[in-house]
């Protein structure tokens, strides 16, 4: 057996996004720090996830400007897209990202073990490697495996005609259609994209509105510039069958109606990976297999915890910093505060974006709030005008009280969120944010317009 350099204070098994961080945090707070992963450093966010989409997303916003470029008075013309040319630009952004990654772990003293773990008890972990199998001792075991994409039953996806989004990050070609199967954020992003890129895209979602966890107005403005864009969506639509064929593909929904285009892209959310850690013999409980955790992550084996989407808390990036960080924090005897889910920012960065953090407004009804909101429309907004870009802000507060969610719509307004988490995760109340002097001209002049209103001085708020 390949020695490991143990034992370790901390072994973290999954070098995504939770696991790194904890690693990463372990090692600065003076632990001793092993680091399994079986593919590549940086896990789904960095690979197949976060960064790689968002590259193409920006590519597609590229290729949207040379389209509107006579809008501005710019003379220019969108002769297509060379596709092996952008994959080269994302492919770099991620391995240029992913070698920082590794460069960092190693300065902080992190060892990296590469290869398939299992759990080989509750202070262990076996690990099949290209050298042989190590076992890596640890005083804490830290899971962070990750999820993967998963299909609905029936639906076999055979990665050419019906493809996951790891078969669309790689895809040579712009297809000519796309049907979309499902309307959450990895739907709504590539659907963004394929549209920019020149492709016919219809959404099929089986809930009411495209994005349906966000608030419904957030949704329906969604809805309304898809529309605009060409994008085209059937909600409150239940796919009875999918057929391949030579050319392409048909989906037939309930009621008989069918849909055909050359792809579907299933995109129906992700599933824990879970399945062969050998949780049920380490004595680690799940549910519908996700690992069971409380609020300090620590799960049903005291010297083992899990982060990211191995458990049932939103499936986002930087959930999984956080869980991480506040693990190895708590293993360092630090005391984390748990962290509170409703006050992480959530951001959909198709065309237009899509950004809230804190509660909706049917989530406020059912805790028992009595609220008032207001929505200021970035009609009003000159930055806006000038970006060329629709949308709203919406804010929910307390009757009398604090900022209870903040819902955004537009372009770039993912960089404006920041300033929402502050004010939700400090309690603010809209007076208080009312107060502040926002730069002008600029968007977040629109977040400080919302609160106005909501404080009773209305500045370019109409009705």
């Amino acid at each position: 057996m390949v020695d490991s350099g143990g034992p370790f204070d901390v072994v973290v098994l999954g070098g995504g996004s939770g696991g790194y961080a904890c690693a990463l945090r372990a090692a600065e707070l003076g632990m001793r720090v092993a680091l399994i992963e079986r593919d590549t450093l940086g896990g789904t966010c960095l690979n197949r996830g976060c960064i790689p989409t968002k590259a193409l997303l920006h590519a597609a916003e590229v290729a949207e400007t040379a389209r509107r470029a006579a809008r501005f008075g710019v003379r220019a013309s969108f002769e297509g897209v060379d596709m092996p040319a952008v994959h080269a630009y994302k492919d770099k952004v991620v391995s240029g990202t992913v070698k920082g990654l590794t460069g960092l772990l190693r300065a902080k003293g992190v060892t990296i073990v590469e290869g398939e773990g299992r759990l080989a008890g509750p202070t262990a972990v076996q690990v099949a490697t290209p050298a042989g199998p190590v076992r890596c001792e640890g005083r804490h075991l830290v899971l962070a495996t990750g999820s993967a994409p998963r299909s609905l039953p029936g639906l076999p996806v055979d990665g050419e005609r019906v493809i996951f989004s790891d078969q669309a990050l790689t895809l040579q070609r712009v297809p000519a259609s796309v049907i979309v199967l499902g309307g959450g954020v990895i739907g709504v992003e590539f659907a963004s994209i394929w549209r920019s890129f020149g492709a016919e895209v219809t959404i099929v979602e089986a809930l009411p509105h495209l994005l349906p966890m966000e608030e419904p107005s957030s949704s329906r403005r969604l809805e309304r510039a898809f529309r605009k864009r060409g994008i085209a969506f059937e909600l409150g639509a239940r796919v009875e069958g999918v057929k391949t064929t030579e050319t392409g593909v048909t989906v037939t929904l309930a009621g008989g109606r069918t849909l055909a285009a050359e792809l579907l892209l299933v995109a129906v959310g992700r599933a824990p990976c879970s399945a062969g850690l050998g949780l049920a013999e380490a004595g680690v409980r799940t549910e519908r297999g996700f690992v069971e955790v409380d609020r300090y992550c620590r799960t049903s084996v005291p010297t083992i915890s899990a982060v990211g989407d191995l458990i049932a808390t939103p499936q986002l990036a930087h959930v999984g910093f956080a869980e991480g960080i506040l693990v190895a924090e708590r293993l360092g005897g630090l005391s984390p505060a748990p962290i509170d889910y409703d006050g992480v920012p959530r951001i959909a960065y198709c065309d237009p974006e899509v950004a809230s953090v804190g509660l909706t407004s049917a989530q406020a009804a059912e805790r028992g709030h009595q609220i008032m909101q207001v929505t200021y429309d970035l009609a009003g907004n000159p930055k806006s005008k000038i970006l060329g870009t629709q949308g709203e802000v919406k804010v929910i507060a307390e009757r009398g009280g604090r900022v209870l969610g903040i819902h955004m719509v537009g372009a770039r307004v993912g960089e404006l969120i920041t300033e929402g988490q502050l004010i939700y995760n400090w309690e603010a109340l809209p007076s208080e944010v009312a107060q502040l002097i926002h730069p002008h001209p600029t968007q977040s002049e629109a977040v400080g317009e919302a609160h106005l209103a909501l404080a009773g001085k209305p500045l370019h708020v109409h009705g």
